[in-house]
């Protein structure tokens, strides 16, 4: 089977799975075949019995066929043949149970596919299950003439035409059933967004999965805090908190990233916009209980650049708790200063331009519920070191200056908390970055190199010799050969 078409879904719930099964049963025709690969109690089944009963007409039971091998069912326009081939020793035993003739007159969902050999479709589309934090993930393969493939390439999640039982009654009960749902682009959590429009009303939908680090309350509760300070975060107009479902102002699309694409003149203003925000932020804490990480515990979070980069690019692991201690003694020595409140992940994808607002509001705030305290220097070097895109020397100089005139910190002293901080974070995004790959978002690979040059950037800082001296030794840098080789090694997605 040609795999020249690739695409990862994350299916946070069962509910998420059945919602799949429905969306490809509803699309399905003659002829067509589905290939569910994965370990048992992935989610094949549940998929398949979804997929068959949303096409039945009564409310028919649907068996495993694990014993039977094959179960048939007449829908209304094709018979279905659900295989489970698991029992299977050779690919000559699929011509006694009729299959190859099924490929052709019928719509087959077969389960554990591989026990066909050379014998499966070509047009088939594949759908390999496996966990996914709380939930599941299904990469989909097919060939590129296969009309599923294209579309779940093209739509993602295909939330629009099956939505998940929760999430349609959280919409009915807001008033927002009746909405046309658009998939928004997703970061690097088990979150999604969909924008909602309503007859030109605009507003967005966060499915925030439960059990997850960044809880949807802790959203709400930081979104009005920063609102209490002036600030642009969304309005929340409806929520769900026992599912994990919010209704948000829509804010709009104009992320610094895509501003400054389009006109490159507008970086330094809007960054020093964005260091005004942090220096007005930082002024006062929030009256809710928060995070306050330790110095160790900052380096603790960092280790990912050994245990998970390191041990795809050949670092010993024994060396781990070495950087850790490094990196513990250099914070508490130079970054473990005053708490304020950070908002964590302050950058270009999650920050909005809003001229038509005043002052501080013009910038929209995204992303900010793993809010807590920290250091004065973190989100500042979230801003300017953006594993994204790279920010401009003079844009870095002159936030960074402005920041310091309104906070009133000295510049030494800052500056060696913002180095400290700046390759803390860098080493924590090169582990996250190798974690995410390998669960399907090789796009992530292509952000290395950018955030290996930021961590070398802050390493030069002379406080920080000793991590300097110590990554030299034991951290493989990401050439692009072996980038390429970790690449092959990464599921596909686009």
């Amino acid at each position: 089977m040609s795999n020249a078409l690739h695409h990862a879904i994350r299916l946070p719930t069962a509910d998420d799975t059945a919602a799949l099964g429905h969306w490809c049963a509803a699309r399905a025709a003659l002829g067509d075949c589905f290939l569910l690969s994965g370990p048992i109690g992935a989610g094949k089944t549940h998929f398949a019995r979804a997929f068959i009963q949303s096409l039945l007409n009564t409310d028919e039971d649907v068996p495993s066929p694990s014993f039977t091998l094959v179960q048939t069912y007449e829908a209304p326009n094709f018979e279905i043949w659900h295989a489970d081939l698991y029992r299977l020793t050779h690919p000559d035993e699929v011509v006694e149970l009729g299959l190859e003739d099924a490929f052709s007159t019928a719509v087959c969902l077969i389960e554990w596919p591989d026990r066909l050999g050379q014998g499966a479709p070509k047009s088939a589309l594949s759908l390999s299950f496996s966990a996914h934090f709380e939930g599941r993930l299904v990469l989909a393969q097919g060939a590129p003439r296969h009309e599923l493939a294209l579309a779940l390439r093209k739509n993602g999640r295909p939330m629009q035409n099956s939505r998940s039982p929760a999430l349609a009654h959280f919409l009915q009960t807001a008033g927002w059933s009746a909405a046309k749902v658009t998939p928004l682009a997703g970061d690097a959590s088990a979150r999604q967004y969909f924008r909602l429009n309503l007859d030109g009303k605009m507003s967005v939908v966060m499915d925030a999965p439960l059990g997850q680090p960044d809880d949807p309350a802790a959203f709400v509760a930081v979104a009005e805090f920063l609102q209490s300070r002036g600030l642009s975060a969304p309005t929340v107009l409806a929520q769900d908190l026992q599912r994990g479902f919010l209704l948000l102002e829509d804010l709009g699309d104009a992320l610094f990233v895509h501003e400054t694409a389009r006109d490159p003149k507008c970086e330094q203003p809007l960054y020093k916009s964005a260091a005004s925000v942090l220096a007005h932020v930082q002024k006062t804490t929030p009256g809710f209980k928060v995070e306050n990480f330790s110095a160790a515990q900052w380096a603790a979070s960092s280790e990912l650049l050994i245990s998970l980069y390191g041990a795809e690019f050949g670092a010993e692991a024994a060396v781990a708790s070495d950087f850790v201690a490094i990196l513990t003694d250099i914070l508490e020595k130079h970054a473990d200063s005053e708490r304020v409140f950070i908002l964590r992940d302050y950058h270009s994808e999650n920050l909005l331009w809003l001229p038509q607002r005043q002052g501080l509001k013009r910038v929209g705030l995204l992303d900010f519920q793993l809010g807590q305290l920290g250091q004065p220097a973190y989100d500042l070097v979230s801003l300017l070191q953006d594993a994204r895109r790279d920010v401009l020397p003079a844009t870095r100089d002159e936030s960074i200056t402005h920041f310091l005139n309104l906070s009133g910190h000295a510049h030494a002293d800052f500056m060696a908390s913002f180095a400290a901080f700046g390759a803390q974070r860098a080493a924590r995004i090169l582990g996250l970055f190798t974690r995410l790959a390998l669960t399907g978002k090789p796009k992530y690979i292509k952000l290395m190199p950018r955030v290996w040059r930021q961590l070398n950037e802050n390493l030069a800082h002379p406080t920080l010799l000793p991590l300097q001296n110590f990554c030299a030794k034991n951290v493989p840098v990401p050439t692009p050969e072996r980038l390429q080789c970790f690449e092959t090694k990464c599921p596909k997605a686009p």
